[in-house]
């Protein structure tokens, strides 16, 4: 289905606040010298893939415009293609309000009685200032629907995004009414290939896989291993 609607799930690239083990939320951490090699990578691999992107789609926080910044130049340098980039809120990670750019041990040190139902139940609790997963969930549509109502097939779609807020992009867009955990490594791919001209279509070809494909699922193949 080489004429489908492209959909790229791309995360940002190590940052500070990640080799820090810093709940980031919205806080503005830049990437590192490993997370810009990693970007490097990642851009060469789409490049030699010719995976050119009509739009790019990004969080407007620091480590994900960076990493669209190398993704675009890898191709924009050469003048290889002309596309448009889009900053949109939808697309930022967690607002994880007084947890933001903590340590799990500053958190423990600072909200301990907190902390310790984090640790010990299952169950949502609600972290004080912090958006809730329904938002997450009602941000993963909003930008989905957007998607899909303004490309069509033959589009390829970057969207350069953060670990917490793919759970539930990738969740929303598999049509879970659940969202799931996933492992979402700095610059993994996602991809998944649309009928878009079928995609509000409710007959039997909901099931049918021709019209549904995923590509690649959190791949880092492109990566040093190092």
């Amino acid at each position: 289905m080489t004429d489908a609607l492209k959909l790229l799930f791309i995360r940002h690239a190590q940052s500070t606040g990640n080799l820090e083990r810093r709940m980031q939320g919205h806080g503005d951490y830049p990437l590192t010298n490993r997370g810009r090699s990693q970007t490097r990578q990642l851009a060469e691999r789409l490049r030699t893939e010719n995976c050119v992107p009509t739009a790019i789609y990004t969080s407007p926080l620091k480590r994900t415009v960076q990493t669209a910044e190398i993704l675009c130049n890898a191709f924009a340098s050469e003048r290889l293609v002309e596309f448009s980039v889009h900053y949109v809120p939808e697309l930022a990670e967690f607002q994880n309000g007084v947890f933001q750019g903590l340590t799990w041990d500053e958190a423990k040190a600072q909200y301990p009685d907190l902390c310790h139902q984090l640790e010990t139940h299952h169950d949502w609790i609600a972290i004080p200032e912090a958006e809730t997963l329904q938002d997450a969930r009602d941000r993963a549509q909003t930008i989905l629907n957007h998607i899909l109502t303004n490309y069509q097939n033959g589009d390829c779609v970057w969207l350069v995004s953060h670990s917490w807020i793919m759970q539930h992009l990738i969740s929303e867009l598999l049509g879970s009414p659940r969202s799931w955990r996933l492992r979402v490594q700095n610059t993994a791919i996602f991809e998944f290939w649309i009928d878009q001209s079928r995609w509000h279509r409710s007959d039997i070809n909901q099931l049918n896989t021709d019209l549904w494909q995923i590509v690649r699922f959190n791949d880092v193949s492109h990566l040093d291993c190092d």
